[in-house]
């Protein structure tokens, strides 16, 4: 597809879809500088946004599909629910803005709610993937006629911070941050974003949070270390990824994938547990890596909450709570968040 250098930099990709890309974007440590850093560290870890190369996101799909990962059912058992009382709730004409586009599938439902109510919609997704941005906008705009895509090639902060985020006069902005996103953060970041988020829009507009719900331990564990080893199989992959792409000697059936509920960070961590001692040799950093007997990888923590803990998040960062949705089972909420 030809693509035109617009004056602003932004590159119009077609009639209805612009790209921009962050004109200084943050610098950010690579794939390797972070298989380093985490390996060396007293208490190994590995950043969980490595999970999803092309297998991690495809076994990451197949997840999605167990009957003991529900959050994404119950977020869409929502979303066709109530999206017409969601959107009455922010008022109209509005605009959509989205942290995390990805396919954009469940955005699909608000979209199609809007335009029944409005002639014209603008949707400004924010991902870090223009290929992936490019290709869910060009599928939307494709699908819906008065659609007008303007998305963001850039992480969040660099298109928050610097005010790149524009808008229509006259219009609301809805923000999107669903699929429980905002648990993958710790706290203190989780706090830094819907701040910046709060400071890029104005007083009125409005934020749809997705947030998965304290709730029964063995639940919890279940959805992120279910009994047919797909989980494990996509947290393996990390090390899988370290082998292919930093010519890692990583044995993969020397590590057991666990995931456990920590009550006091209301979190579900999940860990590569090392079932021998051995050595590890990562031949693209020229490293070696000791290993003892169950010695544990970190990879990722997911953080649980309860309406009190939303409402606290939303009161320290410019935020007020004015509804919320739950599905049936009442496992995951949606929470509707007002700039004050």
């Amino acid at each position: 597809m030809k693509t035109v250098l617009e004056r602003d930099g932004a590159e119009r990709i077609s009639e209805r879809l612009l790209l921009y890309r962050a004109p200084h974007p943050r610098q950010v440590a690579t794939f390797a500088d972070d298989v380093r850093s985490g390996l060396c560290a007293p208490t190994k870890h590995l950043p969980p946004k490595y999970l999803y190369d092309a297998l991690g996101s495809a076994l990451f799909e197949a997840i999605c599909q167990l009957p003991e990962y529900y959050l994404t059912r119950a977020e869409s058992e929502i979303l066709a629910r109530d999206a017409g009382a969601i959107l009455d709730a922010v008022g109209a004409p509005l605009e959509i803005v989205e942290l995390g586009s990805g396919s954009a599938q469940k955005t699909r439902v608000l979209i199609e709610e809007a335009l029944r109510r409005q002639e014209l919609l603008t949707y400004r997704p924010i991902d870090i993937s223009a290929s992936a941005l490019v290709g869910s906008a060009g599928s939307l705009i494709a699908s819906y006629e008065q659609l007008i895509v303007t998305a963001y090639a850039s992480d969040y902060f660099d298109v928050l911070l610097d005010g790149g985020l524009g808008r229509a006069p006259g219009s609301r902005v809805l923000a999107l941050f669903l699929g429980s996103n905002i648990g993958n953060y710790d706290p203190p970041r989780a706090r830094m974003l819907l701040r910046a988020l709060a400071q890029a829009l104005r007083p009125g507009d409005c934020l749809l949070l997705g947030a998965d719900l304290k709730k029964d331990v063995r639940v919890l564990e279940l959805a992120y270390d279910d009994p047919t080893g797909v989980t494990a199989a996509f947290n393996k992959n990390l090390l899988g990824r370290i082998n292919r792409e930093l010519g890692g000697t990583f044995d993969l059936r020397a590590f057991a994938h666990t995931a456990r509920y920590q009550p006091l960070s209301g979190s579900v961590d999940s860990f590569l547990i090392a079932s021998h001692a051995h050595d590890v040799r990562v031949e693209g950093l020229s490293l070696t890596v000791r290993f003892e007997h169950g010695e544990p990888i970190h990879t990722e923590s997911s953080h649980k909450f309860s309406p009190e803990d939303i409402e606290e998040l939303g009161k320290i960062t410019g935020f007020a709570v004015t509804r919320q949705w739950r599905d049936a089972a009442e496992r995951f909420g949606l929470w509707l968040l007002r700039v004050v």
